[in-house]
Formats: C-alpha cells, sequence, structure tokens
C-alpha cells in the first residue's frame, strides 16, 4: 500500500534586503503559519537577526558581507552571484511571495532576481513591496520606481504599499519607529490575506487553484483592508476595504478579486452576501471572485476584510481620483495573531490583540447566487 501523499501547497515567502529581511521578521514574530521563510541581505550582521528557516548571505565577494551601500545595482549583482544557491532554497514551492522595501540596494537590485528565479520554477510569484516614505529622500524615491518597474516584469502579480498612504491613517504623533513598524505590519497583511486562504484547514488545494487563476499573470494588484463591528458589520468592513486610504488607486475594472472575510461562528451567509456584492458592483462586470471565510470565535461580533484586486485591463489600476476617508466609530478589535487593522486610534496598521483560539475552518465560493452546498453553520 502506498504511504499517503501530502498535498498541502508548499508556500515560501522571501525577504531581501533590510527592508524585505524586517518585514519577515515581523511575519514571524506574530506567528504567520503555514509557509517557510526566507532571509535574503547582503549585510551579514542583520541576517544573523533573523529568526527565518533559512537564511542567504550573497554577495560575500562583491559586499564582503557589509551591505549594498544603497546601490540597487550592487544588490543585482549579488544576487546573480547567488543565482544557484537561490534556485537551491525556492525549489519544489508552489508559491513564493517577494518581499522588499524599495528604494534601497539589495532589496531594489535583488528582488526581480529572485522573482526572476522563482517563477521559472514553476511557482505563482507575488511581489508585496512598500515605496519610501517621501522623507528618505529623492535618491530612494527614483530607485524605488526603477525597482518596481523591474519587479513588475518578473512576477505574477506586484502589490506595491505607498509609505507616505500610511501617514493620512496616523496620528501626528506616531513615532519613526511606528511608522517603519505600521509598514511592516501592512506587508503582513499583504501575505496573510493571501496565504490564510490556503493554509487554514480546509479545502486547501482547492483554495490554491483559486487564487492562482486570480493572481497568475495578473500584473499590478491592490490590497484593502477593513473591518467593522455592529449592525451592517460585513458591508461596512467591505466597504472599508475598497476605499481604504493606502490604495492610490481604484478596483474599479478588476477582473480577479480575493475576498477573504474573518468573524466568529455568528457570522451570517446573508451579511457576508451583501458585503461581496458591493464589492462585485466595484469590480468589473465579468470578474472572477474568490470568496473565503474564516471562522475565529477569538474575534467576537467583529469582522475583518481583506481585499486583493488584479487582472486590470493594461495590467495597471486606474488611478483614484480623490483620496477616500474610511474612518468609522468603533471600538478596537480583538483579532487573530498578525492581523493588521486599521483603528482609529492611534490610526495606523497595528498588530491585533494575541489569541490563543485557532481559525476553524475555511470555505469558498465561487458563486455567490449557488447555496447548495453552503455548510450548515453558514447558513444563519
Amino acid at each position: 500500500m502506498a504511504a499517503p501523499q501530502n498535498y498541502m501547497a508548499l508556500i515560501k515567502v522571501v525577504g531581501i534586503g533590510g527592508g524585505g529581511v524586517n518585514a519577515i521578521n515581523r511575519m514571524i514574530d506574530v506567528g504567520l503559519k503555514g509557509v517557510e521563510f526566507i532571509a535574503i541581505n547582503t549585510d551579514a550582521q542583520a541576517l544573523l537577526m533573523s529568526d527565518a528557516d533559512v537564511k542567504l548571505d550573497i554577495g560575500r565577494d562583491i559586499t564582503k558581507g557589509l551591505g549594498a551601500g544603497a546601490d540597487p545595482e550592487v544588490g543585482r549583482r549579488a544576487a546573480e552571484e547567488a543565482r544557484e544557491e537561490i534556485e537551491e532554497v525556492l525549489k519544489g514551492a508552489d508559491m513564493v511571495f517577494v518581499t522588499a522595501g524599495e528604494g534601497g540596494g539589495t532589496g531594489t537590485g535583488g528582488a526581480p532576481v529572485v522573482a526572476s528565479i522563482a517563477r521559472s520554477l514553476g511557482a505563482l510569484t507575488v511581489g508585496v513591496v512598500t515605496r519610501p516614505f517621501t522623507f528618505e529622500g529623492r535618491r530612494r524615491q527614483v530607485h524605488a520606481e526603477s525597482g518596481v518597474e523591474e519587479l513588475r516584469e518578473q512576477v505574477d502579480t506586484l502589490i506595491v504599499i505607498p509609505n507616505d498612504r500610511l501617514l493620512h491613517i496616523s496620528d501626528r504623533d506616531i513615532s519613526l519607529v511606528e511608522a517603519f513598524k505600521s509598514a511592516d505590519n501592512v506587508l503582513l497583511s499583504g501575505v496573510q490575506g493571501i496565504t490564510d486562504l490556503i493554509t487554514t484547514p480546509g479545502l486547501i488545494n482547492l483554495d490554491f487553484a483559486d487564487v492562482k487563476s486570480v493572481m497568475v499573470g495578473a500584473g499590478s494588484a491592490l490590497m484593502g483592508i477593513g473591518s467593522a463591528r455592529g449592525q451592517n458589520r460585513a458591508s461596512e468592513a467591505a466597504e472599508a476595504a475598497i476605499s481604504n486610504p493606502l490604495l492610490e488607486a481604484s478596483i474599479e475594472g478588476a477582473r480577479g478579486v480575493l475576498l477573504s472575510f474573518s468573524g466568529g461562528s455568528d457570522l451570517g451567509m446573508h451579511e457576508m452576501r451583501e458585503a461581496a456584492e458591493l464589492v462585485k458592483e466595484a469590480a468589473h462586470n465579468d470578474a472572477n471572485i474568490i470568496f473565503g471565510a474564516v471562522i475565529d470565535d477569538s474575534l467576537g461580533d467583529e469582522v475583518r476584510v481583506t481585499v486583493i484586486a488584479a487582472g486590470f485591463d493594461g495590467g495597471r489600476p486606474l488611478p483614484r481620483t480623490t483620496p477616500t476617508s474610511t474612518r468609522r466609530e468603533r471600538t478596537a478589535p480583538a483579532a487573530t495573531p498578525g492581523a493588521v487593522t486599521f483603528d482609529d486610534a492611534p490610526g495606523f496598521a497595528s498588530e491585533s490583540a494575541s489569541s490563543s483560539v485557532p481559525p476553524k475552518k475555511v470555505v469558498a465560493f465561487d458563486d455567490f447566487e449557488d447555496d447548495l452546498d453552503i455548510p450548515d453553520w453558514l447558513k444563519s
């Protein structure tokens, strides 16, 4: 009799450069599960501070382990020099996230190399990166724009988070440490919003196939996060997600949408349908909307929504004409470990309270209008 096989999708998250390694350190700290973390840097000392499963010191002959000196060309050469080593640690992955802070040396220059290797190995490759704050200087801004364009060519889907937008939802008294921490939290949410659909027990293979159908070759993508309590909580959370101040562009025209709900056992089918309709109306008429729910009783009466929108005509979303404020009066939620919420106070992405209650199940619906296969616990 043949031994049972493991059909779990293998997901690897690569943090490259200082910003990327800091981001995966944050993911590890808050307990993001079901993925393998790989830290890659030219700064050998910084790598020592990481708890990643795999740590790869690149560019030893070029940088002597002292970093890329904010030069993307040095970062690119270092990654090219380590191409075989990078390929070895990425082998077998079904999906690879490449995360970095754009504008520096190693992340900006090396991320496209890592992404190209991952894609050549057949992995669904998703970039999740930040643009630098304006106060970091024009040089980093120019490097970042160039790095984003190069990375866009090498990934299936690219999510770009502009750090300056974090200032729209933060207090004036926010410290520099908290500003960068909030950027790491948003990178965390971008990865977690996708991986939760795949790694949370239940319909694993189907969920990965659905995620792949939305994200393979999709070009640029948008990510929005929202949460709410009380009456109309799901609709309000969905509205907050698609009009999130972090979004530079509109969800309008998206042909692929991942819509992830998190809530307690009282999360109702009808309220999720209403919320999903809001997203459906905002996207393209023929959009493929993958609709999932994670049940976590630790959330109480809070509902959290993450929206990933991709597949825009021309490969890029339409720019938003006016900034949209989504501030709502609500109490601070008690979310799952590693979740990111946008609270009115202090107003920036923040780590949620820890919980010992794991999510119980994931369900995915390809068709909102057909509830023949909906589990009994959702028919409330």
